[in-house]
């Protein structure tokens, strides 16, 4: 039976939730408690048979929990997800029931894996995996709310948009160039085999499993358009991060580097007396895709090749060509298809320091013209901060891509 009592000078509504089980809930004033009590006694009347026992632990609630999501999320996640439950939460909070967690007993065993010395961000990730499982108690009926929501901005888990990117490693034009280069031109013609796979990462932003997983199929070099309806992880081939293929342009330069790449694996088939062309863009010598630790060497050696920071990854890549795109004035929202990002607002705060924000003087005489040209209304004095719109930008014909690096295989030779 629900009621309201006054203890040590607060308003206790004692009451039972849906699911029959017995809450409190404290309050400053008896208006309060009892608008409270109005709104769980609404609750209680649609009444609710939890789908597990209400008092079960989270030891057992979190491997009923891996269980239920194991077709729903990549191995890789869901492996990530098991040792996070196995390393800390489960020592810390198994025993404990779960509809007895708490936001205050969250917050100080979070704050004591800050305090032993735990990465700020493998103490998001423990938060993240938690908050998930909680999700799912609510849903099914052993708890009313999360106590885990809003814990990430209390303990500056969360870090903001300007902090995100300066953790971002990406090379500068010269730097990219130059590295492109030295995978071209070196002597060692193993590491040269994989020139054309760190051109496309650098010219299409495929993360490294994705481009991997490209297959000659993939490929429609007349539209200059490559599909990325794939990607390799762990050995395994599953959809691409975002649960969805998409299309990205490819520059006139990597087109003819990857024609080239076809006749060359259409010689190497004679060579090795392969029944057809392996179906992989990028393979051994024995037809069979590559592997990313292959990878990662290679690239490691590229670096030293060309005097660059041993700190570079493949993925630095993707973020060095969303860099440069915007840079040079390309739409964010082009740049989000291009990446597979699920919003804008994920390209904006990952690539925000490199849009440009040096004012355009005049641009508001774009608000005056008639026809909605992005051509700048003439002003008196013909100045050197007048804009013009050129007549053509690289090949013939003409993509999205405003990159002249990009577009111009003659400029990235002289690169």
């Amino acid at each position: 039976m629900a009621c309201i009592r006054k203890r040590r000078g607060k308003w206790v509504v004692d009451y039972r939730d849906a699911a029959g089980i017995r809450r409190w809930a404290t309050c400053k004033t008896r208006r309060l408690a009892e608008a409270v009590l109005a709104e769980r006694l609404d609750e209680s009347r649609q009444p609710r048979e939890p789908a597990v026992d209400p008092d079960i632990r989270l030891g057992d609630y979190g491997n009923r929990w891996l269980d239920l999501i194991a077709a729903t999320v990549k191995p890789r996640t869901l492996e990530g997800y098991r040792q996070l439950l196995r390393l800390h939460l489960i020592p810390q909070f198994g025993s404990t029931k779960v509809r007895l967690l708490h936001k205050g007993q969250i917050k100080v065993a979070l704050a004591m894996k800050l305090n032993s010395g735990l990465a700020q961000n493998s103490v998001r990730l423990i938060l993240a995996v938690l908050r998930a499982l909680l999700n799912a108690a609510v849903d099914d009926g052993i708890i009313l709310a999360n106590p885990a929501e809003k814990l990430g901005r209390s303990l500056r888990l969360i870090a903001n948009a300007k902090a995100h990117q300066e953790e971002i490693k990406a090379m500068t034009r010269e730097q990219v160039s130059e590295f492109l280069r030295a995978a071209r031109t070196t002597t060692d013609a193993y590491v040269r085999r994989y020139s054309v796979l760190f051109l496309l990462l650098a010219r299409t932003g495929m993360r490294l499993g994705e481009a991997l997983a490209v297959q000659w199929d993939d490929a429609d070099f007349k539209q200059r358009k490559v599909r990325v309806a794939r990607a390799f992880s762990r050995g395994r081939v599953e959809k691409p991060k975002s649960g969805h293929g998409r299309t990205v342009d490819m520059s006139e330069y990597l087109a003819n580097s990857l024609l080239r790449l076809q006749v060359q694996r259409k010689t190497e088939s004679l060579m090795h007396g392969w029944a057809e062309l392996p179906k992989w863009v990028f393979c051994t010598e024995a037809g069979t895709p590559l592997d990313e630790s292959r990878v990662r060497k290679v690239f490691s050696k590229v670096l030293k090749l060309a005097d660059l920071p041993p700190h570079f990854s493949p993925h630095c890549l993707r973020h060095t060509f969303a860099s440069l795109l915007l840079q040079h004035g390309e739409s964010p929202q082009y740049v989000q298809e291009l990446l597979g990002h699920r919003s804008i607002t994920l390209t904006a705060d990952l690539y925000g320091r490199w849009l440009p924000k040096k004012p355009i003087r005049g641009g508001v005489n774009r608000l005056d013209d008639p026809s909605g040209s992005k051509v700048v209304a003439k002003t008196e004095s013909a100045t050197s901060d007048v804009l013009e719109v050129a007549d053509s930008i690289g090949g013939p014909s003409r993509t999205r891509t405003l990159d002249p690096l990009i577009k111009s295989q003659l400029l990235y030779q002289l690169s």
